[in-house]
């Protein structure tokens, strides 16, 4: 099934349930993420609210909030953490405001495709060390979803790091990916992914640095036409709940909940992986131009100074544990 008729399916059988169910909900939870109503973010949520309504036989009801509507990732994360939402859908780097370490999982060029990014996320034990951190932190990561790879959208061509030597780049609110940008050559600067497109638009920005997933459902491509696949960055996304909320579910609810969580992160890296390729088709046919084969090496070579100001500041014992497990998954997966 083609992803917008399965996009549009969800978002019918939802709005069917939540019309049938709405009665008889004992209570109504709010997610919030800040893609568009065509992204991959939103058509994960959808089924999520779905599959929990269906699993705990109605007695809670997930109300998606798009769009940045309740904030951005930041602002989200905070009300999370607060008790005042529910649950938010973020990318990965989001949880370094209250767990820097998460900085390390941001590192440049781990992996080379989705699948040793899966392998990864799902069986890592540093990765399950850390996320066993969060509830003290006040949420708690529920599973991986999928964005794909972080790749630069410019006003101009680039090809190389030396094209890039002038350009001022918006960067999300993460240290690693501020480094990251201005290691291939960019200026940074932090901008709320809310107020990017403009911020490109009036000339703030020469471009942005995104998944093709973000970079389609946001349009960014109509203001920073040059798309080129860096693939600088496996960028996951994670849903937190608040552990405040967490702990008012029953033990059979919070299984429900863990079951329609797994449903959507298959449903999800599904998405990206048969849709990355019909948008960038699109996003050509309206306009822009995708660079496939940029000089990559040059890419690789400008960004091996991050991994040592990670190790300063994160830690080379924390550095290189990552560097060892994502090795290992490259070579035990092609």
């Amino acid at each position: 099934m083609k992803a917008s008729k399965l996009l549009a399916g969800i978002a019918a059988a939802v709005a069917g349930a939540v019309l049938a169910t709405a009665s008889n909900a004992q209570t109504v939870l709010k997610l919030s993420h800040t893609d568009q109503l065509t992204g991959g973010r939103h058509a994960a949520s959808l089924l999520f609210a779905k599959k929990v309504e269906e699993y705990t036989q109605g007695r809670y009801q997930v109300r998606v909030f798009c769009c940045g509507q309740l904030g951005n990732d930041a602002k989200g994360l905070e009300q999370v953490v607060a008790g005042g939402l529910d649950f938010v859908t973020s990318g990965v780097g989001t949880w370094a405001a209250y767990l820097p370490l998460y900085n390390v999982a941001m590192m440049p060029y781990l992996f080379d495709t989705l699948e040793q990014g899966w392998k990864w996320y799902d069986e890592s034990k540093w990765v399950k060390d850390l996320d066993d951190k969060a509830p003290a932190k006040g949420f708690r990561v529920l599973g991986p979803l999928e964005a794909g790879f972080r790749n630069v959208t410019t006003k101009t061509p680039i090809n190389s790091p030396a094209d890039a030597k002038g350009k001022k780049m918006r960067v999300a609110p993460t240290e690693m990916m501020l480094w990251t940008i201005e290691a291939m050559g960019f200026g940074g600067q932090i901008i709320p992914i809310t107020e990017v497109y403009m911020s490109i638009q009036q000339g703030v920005v020469a471009g942005q640095d995104n998944p093709i997933d973000t970079i389609y459902s946001n349009k960014f491509y109509e203001v920073a036409p040059h798309i080129t696949l860096t693939n600088h960055l496996y960028s996951p996304l994670s849903l937190a709940v608040s552990e405040k909320v967490w702990q008012k579910f029953s033990a059979a609810d919070q299984e429900a909940i863990m079951r329609a969580m797994k449903e959507t992160t298959a449903f999800s890296r599904n998405f990206v992986k048969e849709t990355d390729e019909k948008m960038l088709a699109e996003m050509t046919a309206k306009g822009a131009k995708v660079n496939r084969t940029p000089d990559i090496a040059a890419f690789r070579k400008s960004v091996e100074s991050v991994y040592a100001r990670a190790r300063e500041k994160f830690g080379a014992a924390e550095v290189d544990r990552v560097l060892a497990e994502t090795e290992a998954v490259r070579k035990a997966v092609k």
